[in-house]
C-alpha cells in the first residue's frame, strides 16, 4: 500500500514540474514588442486623465485626417481675408501682364524710335542709342547701305543683322532692344471688349479709344475710368475721366491721349488702382515713351 502512495505522489509532482515549465518557456517566447504594446495599452488605459470614450477612441494626426487628394491645411495664423486679397491682387496682375509682355515682342518699329544692337563680344560692331530716321534705315558697320527697320520687330532687326554679320563673324550673337518709343503708342486694359496695346494714328480722346476697343463691358464702371501718364519726374500720375458724363453730355470730352498713356477701364477684373500702378509691366511700359527715367 505504501508503495502504491508513492507512486502516486511522484506522478503528481512530475505533472506539476512539466506544466510550470511550460508556462515558463511561452512567457519567454512572447515578442518583446507585445509585451511593450501591452504595457503601453495598460498605462493609456489607466490615465485618470481620459474618459472611457477617449479611452476607447483611437489616437489620430492631421496626416490622419487629411485624404490623398485633400489640400494641405492653411497656416492657422494667416487671416481669411489676407488670403482673398493675394489671391485678387494675383488674378489682376495675371489679367494685365500678358498685354505688356506682347507688346515688347511685337512692337513694330517706327521713325523717331530708339533702339540699341549689341554684338557680343564684338563692341565695335555694337550701337546704343539709335534713332531710327524717317526712312526707317539705320547705319551698320560692315552693312552698306544700312538695314530698313521700320515695321519690324526688334526680334526681326536682330535676325537680319546677324545674318548680315554672319559674314565677318563666327556665330554672331545679336541683341536688339527697344530703348525708348516714341511712336504712338498706347493701352487700354481692364473691363472693355478688346484690351490691349494700339497704335494711335491721330489724335485721340478717351471716348474714341474706349469706341476703338469695342465699349466698356457691363461689368465696367464707365464713372471711374482712369488715364495714366507719365510725369516729367518719372512718376505716373492718374487723370480721372468719367465717361458716363461726357456720353450724357454733362461733361466735355477734352481728354486727349499722349503716346504711352494707359487707359485704365476698373471693374471686375482691375479694381484697385493702386495695384494696378505697383505692376512692373504697367512701369516698363510707361518708361520706354518719351524717355527713360
Amino acid at each position: 500500500m505504501k508503495t502504491v502512495n508513492r507512486i502516486v505522489m511522484l506522478a503528481f509532482a512530475t505533472a506539476f514540474t512539466v506544466s510550470s515549465a511550460a508556462a515558463v518557456m511561452a512567457q519567454t517566447q512572447d515578442p518583446a514588442g507585445t509585451q511593450i504594446r501591452q504595457r503601453v495599452a495598460t498605462k493609456s488605459d489607466q490615465d485618470p486623465a481620459k474618459t472611457p470614450e477617449q479611452k476607447s477612441k483611437p489616437t489620430t494626426t492631421t496626416a490622419d485626417r487629411l485624404e490623398p487628394d485633400e489640400p494641405s491645411a492653411q497656416p492657422g495664423d494667416v487671416p481669411a481675408d489676407t488670403q482673398a486679397n493675394r489671391h485678387e491682387q494675383l488674378s489682376e496682375e495675371a489679367a494685365v501682364v500678358p498685354y505688356y509682355n506682347n507688346f515688347f515682342h511685337t512692337y513694330r518699329l517706327g521713325p523717331e524710335d530708339v533702339i540699341s544692337i549689341h554684338v557680343f563680344g564684338q563692341e565695335r560692331y555694337s550701337r546704343a542709342g539709335m534713332i531710327i530716321p524717317p526712312s526707317g534705315r539705320v547705319s551698320l558697320a560692315l552693312i552698306p547701305g544700312g538695314i530698313f527697320v521700320n515695321g519690324k520687330t526688334v526680334d526681326e532687326v536682330a535676325e537680319i543683322i546677324k545674318q548680315r554679320y554672319d559674314e565677318y563673324i563666327i556665330e554672331p550673337e545679336v541683341t536688339v532692344s527697344l530703348e525708348k518709343a516714341n511712336s504712338y503708342r498706347y493701352s487700354i486694359l481692364g473691363d472693355i471688349a478688346q484690351p490691349g496695346i494700339r497704335v494711335m494714328s491721330h489724335r485721340m480722346t478717351v471716348t474714341e479709344a474706349i469706341a476703338e476697343a469695342g465699349g466698356v463691358l457691363p461689368t465696367g464702371s464707365r464713372s471711374n475710368v482712369v488715364v495714366l501718364r507719365r510725369q516729367s519726374n518719372g512718376m505716373l500720375a492718374p487723370i480721372a475721366v468719367n465717361v458716363s458724363k461726357i456720353y450724357k453730355g454733362q461733361a466735355p470730352d477734352n481728354t486727349y491721349l499722349v503716346p504711352g498713356d494707359q487707359i485704365i477701364v476698373p471693374g471686375n477684373k482691375l479694381k484697385t488702382l493702386q495695384k494696378i500702378m505697383s505692376f512692373t509691366s504697367v512701369l516698363s511700359f510707361a518708361r520706354i515713351f518719351t524717355g527713360g527715367w
